[in-house]
C-alpha cells in the first residue's frame, strides 16, 4: 500500500459513546470531516519532522513511541508544509494545547469523530471479524505490522482497530485525571477485548510507548 498521506471523507452522523467504568453513555452529532486512511507512518513522520522515534525500522509501519504533544506538533508541521493554517498552539509548560477550530490545517480527531469513523455505521463491537481487520495479540506474532495489511471498514479506513492505539484530541476526565488524553483502537499486543470500537483508554500527554501512535484529521 502507498504510505503517502491519503484522507477519506467521513460523512456526518450521530454516535453514542460509553464508558464501562462509570457506566455512562452519551450521544453527540459528528459533522463531516476528513481522516487519514491509515495511521501516520514512520516514513511520513520522519519526512515531515526530520525525527525518527525509537522502534523497528520500516517506513510503512505506524509511527509509535510518540506522545500526544508530539502528535500535536506533527499536525502543525504537516499543515505548514502544505500551506495550511496550523490548528494548534501548544502549551508545553502544562502539556496542553489550544485548538483554533477555524483553522484548515491538520489535527487529531476528537474521540467522537474517531468512534464514528471506526464504526462506519456498524453497531457491533467491531466493523468486521477481528482477524480480518486487526493485528492484535492473537495474530500479530508480538510485533507491529505495516499499515493497511488488514481489511478496511466500509469508509475505506484501515487499522482503526489493532496494530497501534490512536491519540485523540479529548481530555479523558479532567476532574479525575487532569491532563490525560484519550486513546482509542487497541494495539498489536492487546487481547481481543481491547480491540473494540467502544474501548477508551487514557494516558499523560507526554507518554510514549511502542504501541501508541496517531492519525490525522481535517475539518
Amino acid at each position: 500500500m502507498d504510505t503517502a498521506l491519503e484522507t477519506a471523507l467521513v460523512p456526518p452522523g450521530p454516535v453514542t459513546l460509553s464508558d464501562r467504568w462509570t457506566q455512562t453513555r452519551w450521544t453527540t452529532q459528528v459533522e463531516a470531516f476528513r481522516l487519514s486512511v491509515v495511521p501516520v507512518t514512520r516514513g511520513l513522520y520522519a519526512e515531515v519532522t526530520g525525527e525518527q522515534p525509537s522502534g523497528p525500522d520500516g517506513a510503512d509501519l505506524p509511527v509509535t513511541s510518540v506522545s500526544w504533544l508530539d502528535a500535536v506538533r506533527f499536525c502543525n508541521a504537516l499543515s505548514r508544509r502544505e500551506g495550511l493554517t496550523p490548528a494548534y498552539t501548544p502549551n508545553p509548560d502544562d502539556h496542553t494545547a489550544e485548538w483554533d477550530t477555524s483553522a484548515d490545517g491538520y489535527r487529531l480527531p476528537t474521540e467522537a469523530e474517531w468512534e464514528h469513523a471506526c464504526r462506519a455505521r456498524t453497531v457491533g463491537p467491531r466493523y468486521g471479524r477481528l482477524d480480518d481487520i486487526a493485528w492484535y495479540s492473537g495474530n500479530a506474532s508480538d510485533r507491529i505490522h505495516p499499515v493497511g495489511g488488514k481489511a478496511p471498514n466500509a469508509w475505506g479506513l484501515y487499522d482503526m482497530l489493532g496494530n497501534a492505539w490512536d491519540w485523540c484530541w479529548d481530555l479523558y476526565d479532567p476532574d479525575v485525571y487532569g491532563s490525560y488524553r484519550v486513546l482509542r483502537g487497541g494495539g498489536w499486543s492487546d487481547e481481543h477485548w481491547s480491540c473494540r470500537a467502544s474501548v477508551r483508554r487514557r494516558s499523560h500527554p507526554t507518554f510514549r510507548i511502542d504501541d501508541v501512535g496517531f492519525r490525522v484529521a481535517r475539518s
